[in-house]
């Protein structure tokens, strides 16, 4: 692992920290009943902060899975993958708030999310 890799790693999960400590500070001070803005804001922080988590996950994953190296769009796809696990995040927070989360719905984002990156991800 490159030292800008480990560094890129480690500046993430800072941000991710970051976001995590402002979620904190919105759940526990903010009532989305009372001021339903509150709802979409945490909703938005949540998938920001999940999504920041995940990406260097993602890329460590993909790093071990080729035994130590690093590839040129490995970050890209990390990030994209990352985005695509805060984005959904954001979207279950927003309809459970709106009351519109069911199982059906859920799974069904979820299939056009694997779909697209499974589109997206196909090796050329």
């Amino acid at each position: 692992m490159e030292r800008l890799d480990r560094l890129a790693n480690l500046g993430v999960f800072g941000a991710a920290a970051v976001l995590w400590i402002l979620v904190g500070i919105v759940v526990t001070t903010r009532d989305p009943i009372a001021d339903p803005v509150a709802g979409f804001v945490g909703a938005a922080l949540i998938g920001l902060a999940i999504a920041l988590t995940t990406i260097p996950v993602w890329w460590l994953v993909v790093f071990a899975r080729h035994q130590g190296i690093a590839y040129r769009g490995d970050w890209a796809r990390a990030v994209r993958r990352g985005g695509w696990v805060g984005l959904v995040a954001a979207v279950f927070v927003v309809l459970r708030l709106q009351g519109a989360l069911e199982l059906p719905i859920a799974l069904f984002i979820l299939a056009l999310v694997l779909v697209a990156e499974s589109t997206l991800s196909a090796e050329r």
